[in-house]
């Protein structure tokens, strides 16, 4: 099947994975390292993921510049010019916004999909169908789609959309949104799942350039006009310069804050297909194969002794003796050991907070 090519796909690959440490570091973070034992690491992945769906050649990674490297080589069907380059942190409103103008000066026409690099999705072909179902939709409406996943389970790690009955004229699934909702406690997540008309915040977005960019104008009007004032040099040799000079002074938000909770034009598309955002270890311990006591092993030289309910994971040649243990994670990587309850893994990004500042 021929594939439009007013269809863009944007990665965004700039965060560092603190919740992965001690695998995932600065220099190193989780969206490059194959977490999974597959041969592929997660950024790998999602382009080949989103391959099958633009033109490999339209998708952008976004990244912070100390990746740009390994961006290049892990990634080498993509050209060097879709590397945007972050030079410092500042949330994805600004991250979207440059993708978003930056395509928009190329054509005008283009319809964008927005993905994170380390989600897992194990049911490709339904996210094909669904990111072009999307794509129709935005090319076809001036709406701002987010895509919703169909919980399974009262997750507390995860945030939520909640919808209302009205569907879009010409696609009736997709369904107003009415609220966000951050990562609520478990009594709150238990009535989201009761009440029906809750779905997961899969962080993936569909739109065309022009209407993200219109949205930026409208309720952003700062950060629209720091990217609309970039539109002559990008695509030239002037392009880093500029972004170089912008960039830092945007504002640290959110594009679900910034733009997504204030537009009147947001709809969720509810879809199903295996998706996780793997933001943490007990979320990575539910991809893993688990042994009989329901531990789940990567290292050739682990030894486990009435443990259960345990993710190990250690380089093959170091030997590993765990007894009684049970409900913990132990990662060991490069001579640095973590062990912390599974039930405190949220603990883990104070933890290398921590570290850092002792080392300052």
């Amino acid at each position: 099947m021929k594939m439009n090519n007013n269809n863009y796909a944007v990665i965004m690959a700039g965060g560092i994975g603190s919740r992965f440490w001690p695998m995932s570091k600065a220099s190193f973070p989780k969206q490059f390292l194959d977490i999974l034992g597959t041969g592929e690491t997660l950024i790998q992945q999602t382009f080949a993921r989103l391959s099958r769906v633009c033109p490999a050649e339209n998708i952008l990674i976004v990244t912070n510049k100390n990746y740009k490297h390994l961006c290049l080589e892990q990634l080498p069907n993509v050209v060097e010019k879709n590397i945007l380059c972050e030079p410092a942190m500042r949330n994805t409103a600004p991250c979207v916004a440059y993708a978003a103008f930056r395509i928009e000066s190329e054509n005008p026409e283009a319809n964008m999909i927005i993905a994170a690099s380390d989600h897992i999705i194990t049911k490709e072909d339904e996210f094909v169908r669904v990111m072009n179902d999307c794509l129709e939709l935005s090319a076809a409406n001036d709406v701002l789609l987010t895509i919703g996943i169909t919980p399974t389970r009262p997750d507390t790690g995860y945030g939520y959309v909640q919808f209302t009955e009205q569907g879009l004229a010409t696609h009736k699934k997709v369904r107003k949104v009415k609220t966000f909702t951050e990562k609520p406690n478990q009594e709150l997540a238990l009535n989201f799942l009761d009440s029906g008309d809750f779905l997961w915040n899969s962080g993936m977005f569909v739109w065309c350039a022009k209407s993200i960019n219109l949205a930026y104008r409208k309720h952003l009007r700062d950060m629209y006009d720091v990217f609309e004032e970039g539109k002559k040099y990008y695509n030239t040799d002037k392009e880093e310069e500029y972004i170089d000079r912008v960039f830092s002074a945007c504002k640290n938000i959110s594009i679900d804050y910034g733009i997504m909770e204030k537009s009147e034009k947001v709809y969720v598309y509810p879809a199903s297909f295996g998706w996780s955002d793997l933001g943490t270890w007990g979320s990575l311990y539910t991809h893993l194969d688990l042994d009989e006591n329901k531990n789940a092993v990567q290292g050739n030289g682990v030894n486990l002794y009435d443990s259960s309910d345990n993710i190990v994971k250690v380089p093959n040649d170091k030997l590993v003796v765990l007894q009684a243990l049970n409900g913990y994670i132990v990662v060991e990587s490069e001579g640095t050991l973590l062990v912390c309850k599974k039930e405190d893994e949220q603990q883990i990004k104070q933890f290398v907070a921590d570290i850092k500042q002792r080392e300052n």
